[in-house]
Order: structure tokens, then C-alpha cells, then sequence
């Protein structure tokens, strides 16, 4: 009769071992995928969109030679942009 020369405990202690480490760190997956394109796609939107609204209101009460709108749409942009960036960089710092 041959026994297995390892000894239970090391068999699940790297088991456990071997769980925790997928359970820190997950693959890739498809619905990670959709809610990151997601989640870029409304830190651009919701300042443009806002930029957009709030320009439409100073072109009515405040008029410049320059369109606020478009001014503030630009800016919206590029504050998206910028919050998009941050938050990739910080979801993409634990690989």
C-alpha cells in the first residue's frame, strides 16, 4: 500500500492558497469589459452634456463675443477626459 507523500495539511494550505490568489486577482471578463467602456463613456457625457446646458444658458444671459456653448462643451470634454483618465489609471494600477 502506497500513500501519497503529501501530507494533507500542505495539500489544502496551497488549495487555499491557490483560491485566494484568484479571488484577488480575477481574468478578464466580458462584463468587466462593458461596464469599463460604460463608465468612460459617462465621464465624458455628463460633463459635455453639462457644459452644453450650462452654455446655452450664459449665451442668453451673459452674451460674449465668443459662443459659450461651444466654449463650455469643449471644456466638458476635456474635464471628461481628464476624469476618464484618472479613473483608468487608477483601475489599471493593480496589474
Amino acid at each position: 500500500m502506497t500513500r501519497d507523500p503529501e501530507k494533507p495539511a500542505d495539500k489544502i494550505a496551497r488549495q487555499a492558497k491557490r483560491m485566494k490568489s484568484t479571488r484577488d486577482h480575477p481574468g478578464p471578463s466580458p462584463l468587466r469589459g462593458i461596464g469599463t467602456f460604460g463608465m468612460i463613456g459617462w465621464s465624458i457625457a455628463v460633463p459635455t452634456v453639462g457644459g452644453a446646458f450650462l452654455g446655452l444658458w450664459l449665451d442668453r444671459v451673459a452674451p460674449q463675443a465668443f459662443s459659450w456653448t461651444i466654449a463650455l462643451i469643449l471644456a466638458g470634454v476635456v474635464l471628461g477626459a481628464f476624469i476618464a483618465a484618472v479613473w483608468i489609471s487608477k483601475e489599471g494600477g493593480d496589474r
